[in-house]
């Protein structure tokens, strides 16, 4: 199942239909129960035509209403291995080794709500960074009791030439307007997603493939329990939030974004985010 967030309410996907759900985002997605909550109203409800569905589809907002984004960092090896290499120079490289083997995980501040871009919408390199990258990361939906009720798809957008100046520089390198995108939707399940659930990143530019990767989520190091778990430890969310679980697909050093390029990340069963660099 999924939940779509639009300009005129909250839209289901069901089996193959769509419904429209008069809800207040922040109170759905707090429900332990929402997979079971959902299920039980749709079936009272009428699908959408066709054309009701394809305009709400072309109306969507990122996910999130009033949720704060947070991010882990060095979940998977490649991404280790990039740290340390960027970062060398400063003598930083040794903390990423240290934190992928750590018991404690990476966690850091990512985005406030009006920050995030959407489907289709745009993000942004820094003014002030030569060495940009999208990272795109399967996205936990955590309620205000800690549970995790549903999967996104994420872009961590990150500056690698600052981060790797400083590794106190990270809040500057991945922190700042539109450095964050979401969606489609929130994919929700009764089950856990399997381990072979594959991330795919495509960025094409004057209408060619750039950069192509995929990952499996079983080469997580960390498992989402954990990183949320850590994530409440001493923090409440009031609305819920939005968990990034780190990157295991890092472009080669001799790569950086540039503007309009197309960012292509898919996760199924989630579906498909697609952004353009301003």
């Amino acid at each position: 199942m999924k939940i779509f967030n639009t300009t005129k309410g909250i839209l289901i996907e069901e089996n193959n239909f769509f419904y429209q759900v008069r809800e207040d985002w922040d109170r759905l997605i707090n429900s332990n129960t929402v997979y079971e909550d959902i299920l039980e109203r749709i079936h009272s409800l009428q699908p959408l035509t066709e054309s009701e569905s394809e305009k709400s589809l072309n109306q969507l907002l990122p996910p999130l209403k009033s949720q704060e984004v947070w991010a882990a960092g060095v979940t998977y090896q490649r991404s280790k291995a990039a740290r340390m290499d960027e970062s060398g120079n400063a003598g930083g490289g040794d903390f990423y080794d240290r934190v992928y083997h750590a018991e404690r995980p990476e966690l850091f501040y990512k985005s406030a709500p009006y920050r995030v871009s959407g489907p289709g919408q745009k993000v942004r390199i820094r003014k002030d960074s030569k060495w940009n990258v999208p990272e795109p990361e399967l996205t936990l939906m955590i309620s205000s009791s800690g549970r995790i009720i549903g999967y996104t798809i994420g872009n961590d957008m990150s500056s690698r030439d600052i981060e790797g100046e400083n590794p106190l520089y990270l809040p500057q390198a991945k922190t700042y307007d539109k450095s964050a995108a979401l969606g489609p939707c929130i994919y929700i399940s009764n089950s856990t997603l399997p381990e072979d659930t594959r991330i795919e990143l495509e960025i094409v530019r004057t209408g060619k493939v750039v950069f192509a990767g995929a990952v499996t989520i079983d080469q997580m190091k960390r498992k989402f329990t954990s990183l949320a778990e850590y994530l409440f430890r001493e923090m409440t969310f009031t609305h819920g939030c939005l968990l990034m679980t780190g990157t295991g697909i890092v472009p080669g050093n001799d790569f950086t974004l540039m503007r309009d390029d197309k960012i292509i990340i898919s996760i199924e069963p989630i579906g498909t985010l697609i952004n353009f660099v301003e």
